[in-house]
């Protein structure tokens, strides 16, 4: 029995996977992009063609007759829906900073005021409230707080935080934080950076969004409200990831920019009151050691014990050095105390004060804080100050000076030795 055999099918890969795989008709899928969020606003992508956001410039174009494009920065998404229109909303006295209508309705929103008093130099920073903020928590809200940092400057020195509201994603605080010994050149050139923070009392705090504000945008004596989108801080670029040029750039470029930093660091800031005077004890020298404000911590419990030591060089004999008492765990110690040189005024020409903080250690050599020279060689606040002080003769003038890390080029490894041991 001979079995004859059909004629063979073939069936081609494609329609195989076509009738296994889709039955029905294929649809293309959406771009691979689409399923992964942006990682910052400093590294747009395109967005989605059926995205709210990509059609609402073109829907604006064809209403107005193709004039122009509607931005997507000049309309804000709203966490409740709807949108925000720049030009319907913006009021004078409250500024809209955003960036990215998508990060603000994943982030949120942060309300807060600016106030600079030019007579105390003090900035008041009152943080309103916040709307939308990004849930952090298993139970879909968050613990949020507000950190504060003045930059450039010691970040633990001048951080500033309000308190934690408990489960809530439109916190309100109502808090007012202050900076004291603020002056006008640090409106010109310092940035103020505001971070919502979550707080978890069992792991680390999560950042929820920051933004920064230019403080040159507070005028002294008026109050300016800031309503601002929370963005992803920048990323900063690895050097594995460029090529053999853009890696030695970039390396060059940051070690060049942590010495800069390292170099100008401010760690603290300290008011002082100097005069000169004429009186039954001759002529003489008044200073006076107020407060400090802002110190960097130097101890392991995150702050200093800090003193102030004064010297009025040259110094031959070694009888001008005067030292305050010890605050201890403060980083804004008050010291209200006064001291005072027996010299005439015209030799102060030839003189340079110097006053350097220092941190009390038990059992160890004392920590250099900071310090300032104010003599007729000095620059900026230093050199005003001491000008001052020798035309206005029988008067105090206080003034705040900005302590770096440095310390004074009078001071000799002798001095500088001898502070650094305990002469407590």
């Amino acid at each position: 029995m001979t079995l004859r055999r059909g004629p063979k099918l073939s069936v081609s890969i494609r329609e195989h996977m076509a009738i296994d795989v889709c039955p029905g008709p294929i649809r293309p899928i959406q771009q691979i992009s689409a399923y992964f969020p942006r990682p910052s606003p400093t590294s747009p992508g395109p967005p989605s063609p059926t995205s709210p956001v990509a059609l609402r410039p073109l829907c604006m174009a064809s209403e107005g007759g193709g004039a122009h494009l509607l931005s997507p920065q000049l309309v804000h998404r709203q966490p409740g829906g709807g949108s925000l229109s720049l030009s319907s909303s913006m009021d004078t006295s409250v500024d809209i900073i955003s960036s990215d209508s998508d990060d603000c309705t994943a982030l949120g929103m942060l309300e807060f005021e600016l106030h600079y008093e030019q007579s105390s130099s003090q900035l008041h920073c009152t943080v309103l409230k916040a709307r939308g903020l990004k849930p952090m928590d298993f139970n879909g809200l968050a613990d949020p707080y507000v950190k504060l940092h003045l930059l450039p400057g010691a970040c633990k020195a001048n951080k500033l935080k309000t308190r934690t509201i408990r489960n809530s994603l439109n916190p309100v605080w109502n808090e007012t934080l202050t900076y004291v010994g603020i002056t006008e050149e640090d409106l010109h050139r310092k940035t103020l950076r505001l971070t919502v923070c979550d707080e978890d009392k069992l792991t680390h705090n999560e950042l929820i969004g920051a933004s920064r504000v230019p403080l040159k945008r507070v005028k002294p004596g008026e109050t300016k409200r800031f309503n601002i989108c929370l963005e992803h801080p920048p990323p900063l670029p690895s050097p594995t990831a460029l090529g053999e040029t853009m890696r030695g750039i970039s390396c060059y470029l940051r070690e060049r920019e942590n010495e800069q930093l390292h170099g100008l660091e401010e760690t603290g800031r300290l008011l002082l009151s100097l005069g000169g005077a004429h009186g039954h004890r001759g002529d003489g020298l008044y200073v006076g050691v107020r407060r400090c404000a802002h110190l960097a911590a130097m101890d392991v419990n995150g702050f200093s014990d800090p003193y102030v030591k004064i010297y009025l060089k040259p110094d031959i004999q070694k009888k001008s050095k005067h030292k305050t008492a010890v605050v201890k765990k403060t980083l804004n110690p008050e010291f209200n105390e006064e001291f005072y040189y027996q010299i005439c005024l015209s030799e102060l020409t030839k003189k340079t004060l110097e006053v350097t903080v220092w941190d009390h250690d038990l059992g160890r050599s004392n920590d250099f804080i900071g310090g300032v020279c104010l003599s007729c060689a000095s620059q900026g606040d230093a050199l005003r100050h001491w000008m001052d002080c020798l035309r206005n003769k029988g008067q105090r003038v206080e003034r705040w000076h900005v302590l770096t890390n440095q310390l004074p080029r009078t001071s000799s490894r002798d001095e500088t030795a001898e502070g650094r041991h305990t002469d407590l």
